[in-house]
């Protein structure tokens, strides 16, 4: 059951971040993570960071993203 919770929680984040023009198969947190400076996905990595440090570094898919719209 847990698993299958999760399995909900990424297909959401992966719809969210299709939503904002981002690769459909990406995370949010893994663009965050790719944004580096100057964008609002990195003030968002950033609160991601204080909550839980070291999650960009742990949900970065650098193999994701090439079908990004924004």
């Amino acid at each position: 059951m847990r698993r299958y919770l999760l399995n909900i929680l990424i297909g959401l984040d992966q719809l969210g971040n299709a939503i904002l023009g981002g690769d459909p198969d990406e995370t949010i947190s893994s663009r965050c993570a790719k944004a580096a400076y100057g964008s609002g996905f990195w003030r968002l990595g950033q609160i991601l960071e204080a909550i839980d440090p070291g999650h960009l570094a742990r949900t970065v898919e650098r193999d994701e993203g090439k079908d990004q719209v924004l």
